[in-house]
């Protein structure tokens, strides 16, 4: 076999497992998310859609909407407009790349305006088992007490230039609800949290989600990312799962491909504040 031909089979390969992992995805994740919202969430459903309340920024969830009328897909989008407009509340609509054709334009078109795309990466638990070593000098640990949480807030604030404070509510709401179903881990150097990741399980499903995964800058490049990816595996391992999940920046993405997980679609935000309209 040619070298091309090589490329072309490999190529061809990895198109098939990204499709297969992406139905996965889809069929137990997507499909899910109203049997697993932590307790201080409260669904309000519309069909197809799932209108959601937190006490942070409510969301909008779609099973993708294939097979629907461009009519019933703008009525979708309306109500959820309506609903929000009505609460004068800010609402994510969270958009796949593999949804009906038209969401993306109708979204638009009600006032909803895309934040920054990210993408949908899945592998399987076992490829990532030895994503990284844990780098000298760096303790990684599980947590759970309140005192931590407020410091992993701390310091994904100073990350992202942003106030976080509300992360440690819901982390402490999500350890409170389903203890079994998330685990928290902080990386330190002489004491200090310097990154911070978490591994959130989907009840019914074979899923993990790898959550978090921020490093203060000038502790980026020293393998801390890889060395949490591995340690979160280990315990998705240990709880049974199959796969995990990232909803991965352009920073990660590259990362999670070397590691032998799969790009298999993009997410994009689609955000309707009351100011906008």
């Amino acid at each position: 076999m040619t070298s091309t031909a090589n490329r072309s089979a490999t190529s061809g390969a990895q198109t098939s497992v990204a499709a297969e992992l992406l139905a996965a995805h889809d069929a137990q994740v997507r499909a899910t998310v109203a049997a697993r919202m932590p307790l201080t969430w409260t669904s309000h459903p519309d069909g197809r859609v799932l209108r959601v309340t937190t006490t942070h920024r409510a969301f909008v969830f779609s099973d993708g909407l294939a097979g629907a009328s461009d009519e019933e897909v703008e009525g979708y989008v309306r109500r959820a407009r309506d609903f929000f407009a009505e609460r004068n509340e800010a609402v994510e609509w969270k958009y796949y790349s593999n949804d009906h054709p038209r969401l993306r334009g109708l979204l638009e078109e009600a006032g909803f305006a895309p934040e920054d795309e990210e993408s949908v990466v899945v592998g399987r638990v076992r490829d990532v088992l030895d994503a990284g070593r844990v780098p000298e000098g760096i303790t990684i640990r599980p947590v759970s007490d309140r005192p931590d949480l407020d410091r992993i807030a701390a310091m994904e604030s100073e990350v992202w230039s942003q106030d976080w404070s509300w992360l440690a509510d819901d982390l402490a709401d999500r350890v409170a609800g389903s203890p079994d179903d998330i685990a928290v881990l902080v990386a330190e150097a002489d004491g200090a949290v310097v990154a911070a990741a978490w591994l959130v399980v989907m009840p019914g499903t074979r899923f993990g989600g790898l959550w978090g995964g921020s490093t203060l800058a000038r502790w980026r490049g020293r393998g801390i990312y890889r060395a949490l990816i591995a340690e979160r595996a280990r315990i998705a391992q240990a709880k049974g799962l199959e796969f995990l999940q990232v909803d991965a920046s352009e920073d990660s993405r590259p990362i999670l491909e070397r590691l032998g997980m799969f790009k298999v679609a993009t997410t994009t935000p689609y955000v309707w504040t009351p100011q906008a309209s």
